[in-house]
């Protein structure tokens, strides 16, 4: 059974260790003490990012376009 919780870790170690928002992460009890460990094979924060994305970019009206193309019309050029 998996419960949910919220910790607060803080901010240095979080950065220290590459942890962000949404990171899946386990609690282990060792020897008495508790470890905080990635979840192995959790998608990372880009690639969560990327999945979220995938396919927003495109329309009619700019599929097909190159990235020249596009810089340009965005650009207003």
């Amino acid at each position: 059974m998996k419960l949910k919780g919220q910790v607060t870790i803080p901010a240095a170690l979080r950065a220290r260790h590459g942890l962000h928002e949404g990171d899946e992460i386990d609690v282990v009890e060792e020897h008495g003490t508790l470890r905080i460990v990635r979840v192995a094979g959790a998608e990372s924060r880009g690639q969560r990012l990327v999945r979220h994305m995938r396919g927003r970019g495109s329309t009619k009206q700019t599929e097909g376009m190159s990235t020249d193309e596009l810089m340009e019309l965005l650009r207003g050029e």
